[in-house]
């Protein structure tokens, strides 16, 4: 957190024409505006708050902000390459400390532009509305909300995907700066900064996105209609689309389309390259869409949007598609290349849906029925036409749950489980989560599924809450669901009703789901982190989107992926491994490996510097809680 200037060392005079070196230019002096406005009445009278020229200065307390000044009282004065346009440049500074809210807020006063002061997470979105402000100045730390997390779900926000956001911090660590450029942030200023190199880095990031959006609006200050970037339409203009062609009760179709396999192009190529690939996807499929709209909707899924075409012909449009992605290999290293797979979801619009919403819904839930396909294509069909559907056949079973225990490698007080689920059926089989998930999902049953398990997981908390020692679960559940208000609600009032400690309860998330639906996982975990239930992201690969949600959400634990339970056998899975590990302990997180089968993956484990091991190594999973945490050894 910023800090108060230092006292000038005695000798010293604010009043001097040459500061000491180590004055800090976090705060202005208390005339400073001056050098950006020629104001002469604004001059102080008292020679105590006169301070000199050079931008080192430390400022004195109590100085009071300048009125606001047009652009043309400090056109003259202004760094090189300033060119105010018809409307001052608006910026909503996000400060917690009164001093240096206070600088940006008098520097930017004094360059002609307008500066908004909040000093909390929760004024943001209110002053967003009010002021529509060209660009947000924001500090790192905030109360109750940093600001990564803040930047992630203003990004979420309709029409400001594209808004500049600037970090200005005394941060250091120049990991914590890459993780904020990560989060969605456009800009990382460091303190001390130089008010010349504030304006100027203010005022360069504002101009470029109006002329951006007058070049593709026509209207300044218009919402974007297309990505500067990749050249595609942006999520925003094809869901106005989509809501205008519902209203309109067009004919048509969507198509949701989903790039197979992300996780693992992302983990073997790395991010940069992966987008790289996702753009080039992007303009493929718009290629082939032409000449309806085709836009990205989240890391490696895109949404198209045919509107006043032959319904009977949506099928062979999804086909065509799909075939176009994989017709042709793309490009990713001059010696490399790769063919991309995916599967497509439809759904005509004249049967209605009533809101954009349900029709995402929908058509998300059949994009999860065409993974199940060997064609990879299905079309939605409404509720009540699939009541004999298979996955609604598959699901009419027994739900059954086990149990593995989650040992801590230096011992530990708490009975610590994961609960895995299972359903058996009529003839006796018994299915495992990897088949009923799917299931759930394409037949629109997951909310009642992950309802029945989180209830059974109450209701053995119950059970045992006197037990020694204490009893966690570890529950999974899908984003799906937790994006359900109705569930929320439901978990807190269960919660409170059996009286129970929150902090028995670990929910689970898929690193998968939580990259897509962050902003939804953000928005349950502050409604039920109140009552003390805790959170852990699952199937941990690192990458700069997965290690900026280690700061993002409110995490207690990370479950690491798979394949690094084989570390011992390979040199640079191990290394990777342990780079994982070290930012997630810098988060100040708890490190789970799982399906540790063997001494030698256990023992790398603890080598990594993991904090718990789960697997058949421990004990297999089972139907009873019996393990002995107590007297376990590892």
């Amino acid at each position: 957190m910023p800090h108060n200037p230092p006292t000038p060392p005695a000798g010293d005079s604010v009043n001097d024409t040459h500061p000491p070196r180590n004055a800090r230019a976090e705060t202005p002096p208390a005339d400073h505006w001056q050098r950006w406005a020629s104001v002469p009445s604004q001059a102080p009278s008292s020679a105590a708050t006169t301070a000199a020229a050079d931008d080192n200065v430390i400022a004195l307390p109590g100085a009071t902000p300048p009125p606001l000044h047009t652009a043309a009282d400090a056109q003259d004065d202004l760094p090189t390459g300033f060119l105010p346009s018809d409307a001052p440049y608006r910026i909503l500074v996000v400060e917690d400390d009164r001093a240096q809210a206070l600088f940006a807020q008098s520097v930017l006063h004094g360059a002609g532009m307008e500066a908004i002061v909040v000093g909390d997470a929760e004024s943001v979105q209110p002053a967003l509305k009010e002021h529509a402000p060209d660009l947000i100045l924001m500090d790192l730390h905030l109360p109750g909300l940093d600001g990564m997390r803040l930047t992630a779900m203003i990004r979420q926000l309709p029409g400001l995907q594209m808004l500049p956001i600037v970090f200005l911090s005394g941060d250091p660590d120049p990991e914590r700066q890459f993780e904020v450029l990560d989060s969605g942030a456009d800009d990382y200023l460091s303190k001390p900064i130089r008010p010349r190199h504030l304006i100027a880095a203010v005022s360069n990031r504002i101009r470029r996105a109006r002329a951006q959006a007058a070049a593709q609006t026509g209207d300044r200050g218009g919402p974007l209609l297309n990505n500067p970037e990749t050249g595609l339409p942006t999520r925003h203009h094809l869901l106005q689309q989509l809501s205008a062609a519902l209203g309109h009760r067009d004919r048509g179709g969507l198509f949701f389309i989903e790039i197979a396999s992300a996780l693992g192009l992302r983990e073997r190529y790395g991010y940069a390259a992966f987008e790289r690939l996702m753009v080039q996807a992007g303009q493929r499929l718009a290629e082939a869409a032409q000449p309806h709209l085709l836009a990205r909707l989240n890391d490696n899924s895109f949404l198209a949007l045919a509107r006043g075409v032959d319904e009977e012909q949506l099928d062979a449009t999804a086909q065509s598609l799909r075939e176009q992605l994989s017709s042709r290999a793309f490009v990713i290293r001059d010696d490399e290349s790769v063919h991309l797979r995916g599967v497509i979801g439809f759904a005509a619009l004249s049967p209605g849906f009533p809101d954009v919403g349900s029709a995402l819904e929908a058509i998300e839930r059949t994009t999860l029925q065409a993974r199940l396909l060997t064609a990879g294509v299905a079309g939605f069909v409404p509720h009540e036409e699939t009541s004999s559907d298979e996955h609604l056949a598959m699901l009419d079973g027994q739900l059954e749950l086990a149990y593995q225990p989650i040992v801590a490698v230096a011992g530990g007080g708490n009975a610590q489980y994961q609960v895995l689920l299972r359903l058996r059926q009529a003839d006796g089989s018994v299915l495992t989560a990897g088949q009923v998930i799917p299931a759930a999902e394409a037949a629109g049953r997951i909310a009642d599924l992950d309802q029945q398990v989180i209830d059974h997981a109450l209701g053995l908390l119950d059970h045992y809450r006197h037990a020694t020692p204490p009893l966690h679960l570890f529950v999974s559940q899908s984003l799906r669901t937790l994006a359900r208000d109705a569930f929320a609600d439901w978990l807190i009032e269960s919660l409170q009703q059996r009286q129970l400690d929150g902090s028995a309860l670990v929910v689970d998330v898929r690193l998968p789901d939580a990259l897509i639906h962050t902003v939804t996982l953000q928005q349950f975990c502050t409604r039920v982190s109140a009552l003390g239930v805790r959170f852990c992201l699952s199937q941990f690969e690192p990458g700069p989107e997965a290690n900026a949600l280690l700061t993002q959400l409110p995490l207690s634990f990370v479950r690491m992926a798979g394949r690094f339970s084989s570390s011992h056998a390979n040199p640079q899975t191990r290394d990777e491994m342990r780079a994982a590990i070290d930012v997630a302990h810098r988060a100040n997180l708890l490190i789970i490996g799982q399906q540790i089968e063997d001494p030698q993956a256990a023992a790398a484990m603890w080598v990594g510097g993991v904090d718990f091991i789960q697997g058949n190594m421990v004990q297999s999973a089972g139907s009873d809680l019996d393990f002995d945490f107590l007297n376990a050894v590892l």
